[in-house]
């Protein structure tokens, strides 16, 4: 009988500490989504530019930027679409670093050094609109 006895409270002991053990487990992974979790801000803006190795040029330049998850830029359109972590950077700070490999962008000239070392195909007419 006290055999039986200790056999159940040994089980007993068993599935509380286990079940003490799960729910930590599923707190710590709770705490790990939330941490990971992070609220993009969006942007959509204007950069001049002419085709597709301009398109990698500015995507590269506006990912290059710490805290930007994603930039897609429409050749036709010449708008760019920019998701990032706001609490990492900014849309200027986005503008300036694609101003900085050449490209203008609404409210930010372009480097004139950066623009004489593109690829020809790729030296814009800098009076181009910006369409969205």
């Amino acid at each position: 009988m006290k055999k039986t006895m200790l056999s159940l409270v040994a089980m007993a002991l068993i599935t509380v500490v286990g079940c003490d053990d799960t729910k930590k487990e599923t707190a710590a992974k709770e705490t790990a989504t939330v941490e990971n979790t992070q609220t993009l801000a969006m942007a959509s803006f204007g950069v001049r530019g002419n085709c597709g190795m301009c398109k990698a040029t500015i995507e590269k330049a506006a990912s290059g930027v710490d805290g930007v998850a994603k930039a897609n830029w429409n050749v036709d359109k010449k708008f760019i679409d920019v998701s990032f972590d706001s609490t990492k950077t900014d849309v200027t700070a986005i503008k300036k670093a694609i101003a900085a490999s050449g490209y203008d962008t609404e409210g930010f000239t372009g480097s004139d050094n950066a623009y004489e070392n593109l690829p020809a195909c790729c030296q814009y007419d800098h009076s181009m609109d910006m369409n969205q």
